[in-house]
């Protein structure tokens, strides 16, 4: 399995990073590719791999924030013209509605796409041939994070949420987790993590590495001090998530 973070930012723009947005693939074919969140920016991330939005087959989504869906349209827009109309589009309760609200608002879309929809809640499921475990986040709004699983590679995303038991435990025995680390520790903050925060929630875990993504702009000039204050708390190998970024997910 490889993870592709298209985007590493959030609702507030740094000029560097698209918003949230994932590309899992699987160079030997067990899987499909998977396209996890679509923020602004994501679409254009898409496009410079070499899946491209062309061959994606499936969306997944955490949540509904704007940072986290705002490249559907334009996602389902550039698939139109380059000829590819299906598309599963999986998420929690109401991304059904979102979808097709969105759709009413561009009504021009309308009548033009062949859309399968699946709503999911905590618990196990499938999507595009990996097999997925989702738990409740701490969040202002209801989200899910996911664990990957494919040909004995784990991967987890934690999505948007506080630091918390819920997630940290999915994580246990994850080769790789992709965690909100949204602000520094100096920022007083709910429905996102401090460091200090996030350390505290792994440590003891048996995770092989932490990269912190969800950046907000408040975070730069501080990506060294965060990754040393996860580092006093959870004794792993912890780094910041860049866009354009490709790991390889190995076997666990």
């Amino acid at each position: 399995m490889r993870v592709t973070f298209l985007g590493t930012g959030a609702a507030m723009p740094t000029g560097e990073r698209f918003q949230t947005g994932l590309l899992l693939d699987d160079p030997d074919g067990e899987a499909d590719p998977l396209l996890v969140d679509c923020g602004s920016g994501v679409l254009h991330g898409l496009a410079r791999t070499d899946v491209g939005y062309a061959d994606i087959g499936t969306v997944l989504l955490t949540h509904h924030h704007l940072d986290h869906v705002s490249d559907l349209m334009p996602l389902l827009k550039a698939r139109w013209l380059a000829g590819e109309t299906d598309l599963e589009i999986v998420g929690p309760e109401g991304t059904q509605a979102l979808v097709e609200d969105l759709l009413t608002a561009h009504d021009y879309m309308e009548d033009r796409f062949e859309l399968t929809f699946r709503e999911v809640e905590p618990g196990t499921f499938s999507v595009a041939g990996y097999d997925i475990e989702a738990v409740e986040t701490i969040h202002s709004m209801y989200c899910l994070a996911y664990r990957f699983e494919s040909a004995g590679a784990t991967f987890t995303f934690s999505a948007d949420t506080e630091a918390c038991d819920a997630v940290s435990e999915l994580a246990e025995g994850s080769a790789i987790l992709a965690h909100d680390c949204s602000f520094p520790d100096d920022i007083d903050v709910d429905n996102h993590p401090t460091p200090s925060q996030l350390g505290e929630s792994l440590a003891g875990r048996d995770v092989g590495r932490v990269y912190l993504t969800h950046l907000y702009p408040h975070t730069d000039g501080h990506h060294d001090e965060m990754l040393e204050s996860v580092r006093e708390r959870f004794d792993g190998d912890v780094r910041m998530a860049r866009d354009g970024l490709t790991v390889s997910v190995e076997r666990t």
